[in-house]
């Protein structure tokens, strides 16, 4: 007997069934994504075309619907990002959205091994350290091993957590990452290996993870344990990754397991707007989506709402140019603007000069300075320009500055806070230890020793090892841990008296003291608003806040200052007059990227990504002549640039005003006042 069975088609769901007027607040490409129902989904969301609010309106659509909130998993690259889109779903739904699920990859992979540590070999109150932990301890491992003492030159700390996160992040092998990126040090990869293999086995040993455990170990959990895969992945109805051109291999292959019972994903991002290689981020991850995940549909948003129609057009030759990419075409209904101009100048003083002139013009014309920004590869590439503001006495700001939670004066109260919730982590209690007059490395070593050993590793007035030089101070410290530990006191309490603690040191180490004393009484009240210690470690860890009181103090100001930024670091921003400096050959693109075409397209889209942040006017500018060690050179401009027609760019002369303009000039301001 031959069987049929009658499917149970889910009636269509459609814009006008809904609270919520989509139809009339969405484009008809994000109302395409909004009402995109099951299955998986590419959007292909190009800069300025509305990628939040499409998202946001998923998101409500699917609650909307009919979805129990619990079951969206929304994974974004900031938590700060997650928490906005669900608040504003929220806003334009109800609370329910509240219950959505979110957060950065880090974050939501640290949740599932909190729950399932066991499986994995480690306590629930594992450590989370951050990137100057992880090479304090790379450091602690280099020096055991006395690999600093080579007469052959070694990486340094910093390099060797480069070659070992990008040997997780990539699946290679040390010695392929150091062949592939760092030949030099090919001779001492047995010794880079070994380092790696005892970093690894501080952190089991010591009960930390780094960053990038927190994804290994989540794959592996998963993948090794069917019953927990399934039980986290039914547990996502719908699963939404923002920014999937960022995302690195791990990320890529937890996307798939997260949604692996379901199957319903859906991943927005910009190929185009692919730019942190550096960082692990691959490219193809967005460009194999549809072929990972069966019948993806194709979504793109084109119309773009920042930018004017010239702006466009030189964004849309720029990326004609790109060998690897989704075909796209930004356009937009904003009115005309004036052709993007390119400057020349004889030098790179004179480039400076320009710029600071012409944000001068457009300050008398009523224009904020924080709506100018000027953008550049890298963080030296401004520095003649800096000069040249302060000589004008324009305000500006730099982003990239030191982040809150890695400045000394805060992670020596942290390290105080780790020991307390992991009295296992012995780069925290080095920290702590090391405060102390009189003990060093070596002592502070020796002391942990005993620490891991002992009935209680709080009590350190009973070591009858430790110099009657310090035996009082570590009492004092032992009385204090004790208490902390006993008492049943608030996060901020403890942090109060932390702090209380410390202050002493701070007077003593600081000449600054009395900046620095001033975020320590702000971290006692940013504490309050943590539940408990092993929380705000791990917050503080996977989203670090970034502003301190010696960073802001010269920034509070009356006037709006002007921006300065490193191209990556201006991603998602945008500013109504835009400078890309130094657009020259060697620098954008990268000397070190023309031999190969996928990072040449990198390069390729690093300058689309500066040229989109510009929503009325944009600036490429470039000196004739520029310096460098070996003396003064001949450049050429941006090869980017050269491929762009007269059509879309114009060309601005640059002239020295003449002494006789100048005098008359001046006489007729005499003449005026």
């Amino acid at each position: 007997m031959k069987k049929f069975v009658l499917r149970n088609e889910e009636p269509k769901v459609r814009p006008q069934d809904f609270v919520i007027r989509y139809s009339e607040l969405l484009n008809e490409q994000q109302l395409e994504a909004v009402f995109f129902d099951r299955g998986s989904a590419l959007v292909i969301a190009g800069a300025g075309t509305g990628k939040t609010r499409t998202l946001i309106y998923r998101v409500a659509r699917l609650v909307e619907s009919g979805t129990d909130p619990s079951e969206i998993l929304l994974l974004t690259f900031t938590r700060r990002a997650a928490k906005e889109m669900v608040q504003r779903a929220s806003s334009i739904l109800d609370d329910r959205c509240q219950r959505i699920k979110g957060g950065t990859f880090h974050y939501y992979c640290s949740q599932i091994l909190h729950r399932f540590a066991d499986r994995i070999g480690y306590p629930t109150n594992f450590t989370i350290i951050d990137t100057s932990d992880a090479l304090e301890v790379i450091q602690f491992v280099r020096t055991s091993l006395h690999l600093h003492k080579k007469n052959k030159r070694f990486p340094n700390k910093s390099t060797l957590l480069k070659i070992i996160s990008s040997a997780i992040n990539k699946h290679l092998d040390i010695r392929v990452v150091v062949m592939e990126e760092y030949p030099q040090f090919l001779e001492q990869v047995d010794k880079i290996e070994e380092v790696a293999f005892r970093y690894s086995d501080y952190k089991e040993k010591n009960f930390v993870m780094d960053f990038d455990d927190l994804l290994i170990k989540t794959k592996e959990l998963l993948e090794k344990n069917e019953e927990i895969r399934v039980k986290v992945a039914s547990s996502h109805k719908f699963v939404m990754v923002d920014e999937y051109q960022d995302t690195n291999q791990l990320q890529a292959d937890l996307t798939r397991l997260f949604s692996s019972v379901h199957k319903n994903v859906m991943a927005v991002g910009d190929d185009a707007q692919s730019i942190y290689s550096f960082r692990g981020a691959d490219h193809q991850n967005i460009m194999e989506f549809p072929n990972i995940f069966e019948h993806t549909k194709l979504i793109k948003l084109e119309e773009n709402y920042r930018s004017t129609p010239q702006v466009l057009n030189a964004a849309n030759n720029l990326l004609k140019q790109a060998s690897f990419k989704f075909d796209k075409e930004l356009y937009t209904s904003n009115q005309e603007g004036e052709l993007p101009a390119i400057v020349q100048t004889s030098s790179e003083h004179d480039q400076s000069r320009f710029i600071a002139q012409v944000v001068l013009q457009l300050r008398e014309q009523n224009i904020d300075l924080n709506e100018i920004a000027v953008l550049f590869r890298s963080g030296r590439d401004s520095y003649d320009l800096e000069v040249e503001l302060n000589r004008k006495n324009i305000p500006f700001v730099k982003y990239g500055g030191q982040k809150f939670t890695e400045a000394a004066h805060i992670k020596d109260v942290l390290a105080h806070v780790r020991v307390l919730v992991n009295p296992m982590d012995t780069i925290a209690w080095n920290r702590v230890l090391m405060l102390l007059d009189g003990i060093g490395p070596k002592t502070a070593q020796d002391l942990f020793e005993w620490i891991r050993l002992a009935k209680n590793p709080y009590d350190l007035g009973i070591n009858e090892t430790v110099s009657k030089a310090y035996i009082n101070q570590l009492k004092i410290l032992s009385k204090l841990l004790q208490c902390l530990k006993k008492e049943d006191l608030s996060v901020s309490e403890v942090i109060d008296q932390l702090v209380d603690y410390y202050r002493n040191f701070c007077e003593k180490r600081y000449d600054d003291y009395p900046k620095r004393l001033k975020d320590l009484e702000a971290f006692v009240s940013i504490s309050s608003g943590f539940k408990s210690l092993p929380k705000m470690l791990e917050e503080l860890a996977l989203e670090p806040i970034t502003a301190t009181a010696i960073e802001t103090e010269e920034k509070e100001q009356e006037e709006s200052p002007l921006i300065l930024s490193t191209i990556h670091s201006s991603k998602g921003l945008e500013w109504r007059h835009v400078f890309i400096i130094q657009c020259l050959d060697g620098i954008i693109p990268s000397a070190y990227s023309v031999e190969d075409k996928e990072q040449l397209d990198e390069e390729l889209r690093l300058l689309y990504v500066a040229t989109t942040r510009a929503k009325d006017m944009l600036y490429y500018t470039y000196p004739v002549l520029a310096q460098s060690a070996y003396g003064d050179y001949f450049t050429n401009p941006s090869r980017f640039l050269k491929e762009l027609s007269s059509n879309t760019l114009e060309e601005w002369v640059i002239e020295e005003e003449r002494a006789e303009e100048l005098k008359s000039a001046k006489s007729d301001e005499l003449l005026s006042n």
